[in-house]
C-alpha cells in the first residue's frame, strides 16, 4: 500500500515516487499547510491546479475543532475537506514547543490549556494516534516533543529519550494499515544528540522518517550540519521529511543533502502580509513603487495571479486590505515553491542538480552566497 522508490540521483539529491492510498507523490516536494483542514484562502481545486501533492493538517488544532469524531463521521479529511488527494497530519508535537507556556509534560503525555477557551486538553501518544486515525490522513506522525532553541543539553537528552519511548507507544497504538506512520528524530543542533536520536529512530524501520526540531530559531550554521548528519544516517530507501521548513533557499540547500519532503506556513503567511516570492527574494507589494507597475509578479510564473494581474493591481489590493490580495499572493507563493521543486526534480533527473542550485543561489544572493549554503552544496555533491 505504501512504497517508496528512487528514480534518479544527482550527488545526494534524489527524486522518488511515494505511493499512498490516495495517489502517488513525486519527491522532492513541498506540502501546503492546512492546519485546520484548509489551506488559508485557497480552494481544493486551486490547490490541485497549482501542483500541490499533499496537504498537511494538524492533530492538536483539529482535536479542538471540529473534533476528530465529527471528521470521521463526515468522511475523514478527504471527504470532510473535499480534497481526495493525499493528506499528512502532524501529531501535535510542535505545539508541545509553541504552546510551552500553556502545557505540562510528563511521561504519560502532555496536558495543554486550550488557546481557544482555556480548557485542559490531554494529548498522549495513544491519544494522538487515535485522533490521527479518526482524521484518516495517508501519512501520520509519531507523537514527539519538539524542544525549543536554545535548550539545556540535559533537557534535550531527557526529551529525545522520552520521544523514543513515545514512538514505541505510537507503534503499539496504531491499528490502521492504510496509514503510514513516520517516526521523528530530534536532537536540535547538538550533533552528538542528533546522531544518537537519529540512529535510534532509524532502527524502528517505519515507512518514512522526519527530521524534527530544526527551523525553530537556530542559526543556519547550526541547522545545516544537523540536516547533513541526519540524511547520512537515515535509510536511503525511505522518504526523509524536514519538518517546518519553507524558505526557498532552505529547500534548495536541503534537497542537495538528500531531503525529500517539506512543509511550512511561510508561503501563505507571507502572502497574507503582502509579500510575493520571486527568485531574488521577497517582493513587498505594500511599497508605493509598485502602484504603477504593469508587470506581473513573475513573468515566468504560470499561476492565476501572474497570468491575470499586474503588480500595480495587486499592490492596490494589498494597500486596500482586500481579501483577494491575500488569496492571490498565497496562491502565487505556493506555486513558486512547487515550481522550484519541479525544477529540482528535472535537474536531478538530468544529473545537474549542482548547476541548478548554483543558478538559484546566483539569483538569490548575487555575489554574496552565504557560507552555509555553499557548504550544503559541497556536502551534497558527494555520495553519502
Amino acid at each position: 500500500m505504501f512504497e517508496f522508490s528512487l528514480s534518479a540521483q544527482s550527488g545526494r539529491a534524489r527524486t522518488g515516487l511515494f505511493l499512498t492510498p490516495h495517489g502517488p507523490v513525486q519527491t522532492p516536494l513541498f506540502m501546503p499547510v492546512g492546519t485546520l483542514g484548509s489551506v488559508k484562502g485557497i480552494s481544493p481545486q486551486e490547490i490541485r491546479e497549482i501542483g500541490s501533492q499533499i496537504i498537511l493538517g494538524n492533530t492538536y488544532h483539529l482535536l479542538l475543532r471540529p473534533g476528530p469524531e465529527r471528521v470521521r463521521r463526515l468522511g475523514g479529511l478527504h471527504g470532510f475537506a473535499a480534497y481526495d488527494g493525499p493528506w499528512l497530519t502532524d501529531s501535535g508535537g510542535f505545539q508541545v514547543m509553541s504552546l510551552g507556556h500553556m502545557r505540562r509534560i510528563s511521561e504519560e503525555g502532555v496536558v495543554f490549556q486550550s488557546h481557544l477557551n482555556g480548557d485542559l486538553i490531554e494529548l498522549s501518544p495513544e491519544k494522538s494516534l487515535g485522533v490521527q486515525e479518526a482524521l484518516g490522513a495517508d501519512i501520520i506522525m509519531a507523537f514527539d516533543e519538539c524542544p525549543p532553541y536554545p535548550a539545556d543539553r540535559s533537557y534535550m537528552q531527557d526529551s529525545i529519550e522520552r520521544t523514543l519511548r513515545w514512538l514505541e507507544r505510537c507503534l503499539r497504538a496504531k491499528t490502521r494499515p492504510d496509514q503510514a506512520l513516520f517516526a521523528i528524530a530530534q536532537g536540535g543542533v547538538d550533533l552528538g544528540l542528533r546522531q544518537t536520536s537519529t540512529q535510534a529512530t532509524a532502527q524502528f524501520d517505519t515507512p518514512g522518517f522526519a527530521i524534527g526540531g530544526l527551523a525553530v530559531g537556530e542559526p543556519k550554521e547550526g541547522m545545516y550540519p544537523a540536516i547533513e548528519l541526519s540524511t547520512r544516517i537515515l535509510p536511503e530507501a525511505k522518504p526523509r521529511y524536514l519538518m517546518g521548513v519553507g524558505h526557498p533557499e532552505d529547500l534548495v540547500a536541503s534537497v542537495a543533502l538528500g531531503v525529500d519532503m517539506f512543509d511550512c506556513v511561510y508561503p501563505t503567511r507571507t502572502g497574507r502580509f503582502g509579500y510575493a516570492l520571486v527568485d531574488e527574494g521577497r517582493l513587498n507589494l505594500k511599497l508605493t513603487r509598485h502602484l504603477d507597475d504593469p508587470r506581473p509578479i513573475d513573468p515566468e510564473c504560470d499561476c492565476y495571479a501572474c497570468r491575470h494581474f499586474s503588480r500595480a493591481y495587486l499592490s492596490h489590493l494589498v494597500r486596500a486590505e482586500e481579501m483577494l490580495a491575500s488569496r492571490m499572493l498565497s496562491l502565487h507563493n505556493l506555486r513558486y515553491l512547487h515550481r522550484l521543486m519541479e525544477g529540482a526534480r528535472t535537474a536531478i533527473a538530468s544529473n545537474c542538480y549542482g548547476e541548478f542550485a548554483k543558478g538559484f543561489a546566483q539569483k538569490r544572493f548575487g555575489n554574496e552566497i552565504p557560507g552555509w549554503f555553499k557548504k550544503a552544496l559541497e556536502d551534497g555533491s558527494h555520495w553519502a
